[in-house]
């Protein structure tokens, strides 16, 4: 009964929709079946607003990472070696990595118009900036897993920003840190050195002559951004959310950093 009662009241604007409509079209008989197919269009609507912006990100994602790993005319180890470690971070099950593969496939296809497949996300990314951030960070990191962005890589990459609304000043700073994240990463568990320092920065995204309060800023817009628990609410797949709380961490790790050595 408590179940039906609270299924009641998340779905009462239907409801009460349906039931005025149906009553004035139909009086008590129609108020009762009003009542009925508001309650049933809303949860259906509800459902496949909760599921479509996950789906959405979740081809395109792959779609678009194979699409630059093609770009330069052949896929390399390493580029095979990151999707399969993307996959291997969300935890995917057997269907969904066949899923996953498939759409790299697909994306490595220079005929393939990846239009239809961005729309969507253009659309969702409006209002979730965040998400577009991250979407793109897993792209770049794609694109680095050899170790350097070539030409078609850059281009691909700088279409798919622009089509997703993230201005062209932007791209190059986005890239900038997700070099230095990459390099930092790599740097990691041993005693640090000046280079790790300044890749340290180079996470957050400052400079080191940047203030205590600037470098606190934006670790702490970069936290917000990548936190795990707000991105899914907003449309990031659930086998994602380990991408992000790496994320956290690593941003985390450079802060640390920065704040040892200026102590």
């Amino acid at each position: 009964m408590q179940s039906i009662g609270a299924d009641l009241y998340k779905f009462r604007t239907g409801i009460l929709l349906g039931a005025a409509i149906g009553l004035f079209s139909g009086g008590f008989p129609g108020l009762i079946f009003g009542g009925i197919l508001g309650f049933t269009v809303e949860r259906i609507f509800r459902k496949a607003v909760t599921v479509a912006p996950q789906q959405i990100f979740f081809k395109a994602t792959f779609t678009v990472m194979g699409r630059i790993a093609k770009a330069d005319g052949q896929v390399t180890e390493n580029e095979i070696d990151f999707a399969r470690a993307i996959m291997g971070q969300m935890r995917l099950n057997e269907e969904k990595r066949r899923e996953a593969i498939k759409y790299f496939t697909e994306g490595k296809d220079a005929d393939l118009d990846l239009d239809p497949i961005l729309q969507p996300l253009t659309t969702l990314f409006k209002y979730q900036s965040n998400l577009r951030l991250i979407f793109l960070e897993i792209q770049l990191q794609a694109a680095l897993a050899d170790g350097e962005i070539s030409a078609p890589e850059r281009q691909v990459i700088t279409e798919v920003c622009t089509k997703l609304g993230l201005p062209a000043d932007q791209i190059e700073a986005l890239l900038a840190r997700m070099q230095a994240e990459r390099a930092f990463h790599q740097g990691q568990g041993s005693a640090p050195t000046a280079a790790q320092i300044s890749q340290a920065y180079g996470v957050l995204g400052v400079s080191d002559s940047a203030s205590d309060g600037e470098v606190k800023r934006a670790w702490r817009k970069l936290m917000s951004q990548h936190h795990p628990d707000k991105l899914v609410s907003k449309g990031l797949p659930e086998e994602m959310m380990q991408i992000a709380k790496e994320k956290t961490q690593e941003i985390q790790a450079a802060y640390d950093l920065i704040r040892k050595v200026r102590d």
